[in-house]
């Protein structure tokens, strides 16, 4: 892993006293939920709290975490959640913009209600078909989703890190502002670079102030410069940090989880390290919480 960043910025230097929301993005098929999974992971593993978010109409994370089938059948994605979202906004999902809603519905009990648990303690919140929160549309779903970021109170050690479709737009300012950084996430190809230029300019006009390049599957020594000799050509961006995973065939091999990519691995080794930078200080309070509970 190469790091070209001067200096990194941790979640609590940028206001986020308590926890810290990271939404992950870029464009489809570059390893967003692959990533969002081992980072969810290990950070548990270290003893930090951690709730993945699938925002992904697709619904893969799951899968990628490693819950179990029979487990992923029978979960009921919150734009579904028929009687939680009619109890928090007045409305059923589908109600559509003609619906008078609560605006700021309370979601402090979104997560002990409809998360189900994933393996090392990852606690999965699945979103479903939710596509334009905040993005003028007033629906319940959207309005339920956009709450739930915004209002989320994130204890220290607290994570929150959320997988995504390709892009940001689909989010809109109410649920941009639910979050303290954003990864975004490119392979080493001009196409894919130029979306996550777009996708890193969105997210920071959306005020979502720390955003980190992550470049995907590099294969080669120079894959990492030219990712960054696209960024040039395209006009460049101030990210927070640049990153780079290496390539690994046993993610195709062991999809759809990534358990087995967890120990000794490359790549494992390249998002410890990553998460180590970017959330060290959530990860040591966490391990500080956890040794003050057993009664040192």
């Amino acid at each position: 892993m190469r790091d070209t960043s001067d200096s990194v910025k941790g979640p609590h230097e940028q206001g986020a006293d308590e926890g810290v929301r990271v939404v992950v993005v870029g464009k489809g098929g570059v390893g967003k939920s692959t990533l969002t999974a081992m980072l969810a992971r290990s950070m548990a593993r270290w003893g930090a709290r951690v709730v993945a978010v699938d925002a992904d109409e697709q619904r893969n994370l799951g899968a990628t975490l490693g819950i179990d089938l029979d487990t992923l059948a029978h979960i009921v994605p919150l734009a579904q959640s028929v009687e939680y979202v009619e109890e928090k906004t007045g409305a059923k999902p589908g109600d559509g913009s003609g619906a008078m809603l609560r605006l700021n519905p309370d979601t402090s009990d979104i997560v002990d209600r409809l998360a189900v648990e994933a393996p090392d303690g990852v606690r999965l919140l699945t979103m479903g078909g939710v596509q334009r929160a905040g993005g003028g549309c007033l629906c319940p779903e959207n309005s339920i989703l956009a709450a739930a970021m915004a209002n989320m109170r994130l204890r220290r050690g607290e994570v929150v890190i959320m997988d995504t479709h390709a892009g940001v737009e689909h989010f809109g300012r109410a649920l941009a502002r639910g979050f303290d950084r954003a990864l975004v996430v490119v392979e080493p190809t001009f196409n894919s670079v130029q979306v996550g230029l777009d996708t890193a300019r969105l997210a920071n006009d959306l005020g979502i102030e720390t955003i980190d390049l992550v470049v995907n599957q590099c294969r080669r020594e120079g894959d990492l410069d030219t990712a960054l000799s696209c960024l040039d050509r395209l006009g460049g961006f101030a990210f927070s940090s640049v990153t780079e995973l290496p390539f690994d065939e046993r993610v195709v091999v062991s999809e759809p989880s990534i358990g087995e990519l967890l120990d000794d691995t490359p790549l494992a080794k390249a998002i410890q390290a990553l998460a180590r930078r970017l959330f060290s200080r959530t990860i040591d309070e966490a391990r500080r919480d956890d040794y003050l509970s057993v009664g040192h």
